[in-house]
């Protein structure tokens, strides 16, 4: 069973950066299609961006702020996040789908999460 773990999330102030991974010791992340979700407190849990092997996807919230990456040789996906702002204060989870016609914004095609990583921002 794939299990996926998230790093990297922290406090930064407004226009800082962090960048969050996504990683697996039990199966080769390159098979797998892996999308960033967010979940804010008292909100629903909302689609950030995902990678397949044509593309890379953003919502538009984060378009030119977000990019997202593999690392093949670390098996991980990044989520490099600049310009950060306080409406991006959530928990950020990773999941995991394997491949099919190119990566989802919906959270019901992923089969495998992680546990989440806290991300506030706030000065």
């Amino acid at each position: 069973q794939l299990r996926l773990v998230e790093s990297g999330g922290g406090l930064v102030q407004p226009g800082g950066s962090l960048t969050l991974s996504c990683t697996t010791s039990s199966a080769n992340l390159d098979a797998y299609e892996v999308g960033w979700f967010r979940q804010a407190p008292g909100k629903a849990r909302e689609w950030v961006s995902c990678i397949d092997d044509a593309s890379l996807k953003y919502e538009d919230f984060v378009q030119r702020r977000f990019t997202i990456s593999r690392n093949s040789a670390e098996n991980t996906v990044h989520l490099q996040m600049n310009g950060l702002r306080p409406e991006d204060t959530a928990v950020y989870f990773c999941a995991a789908a394997q491949a099919t016609n190119g990566c989802s914004r919906y959270a019901r095609n992923y089969a495998i999460w992680g546990q989440g990583t806290q991300v506030t921002v706030s000065s």
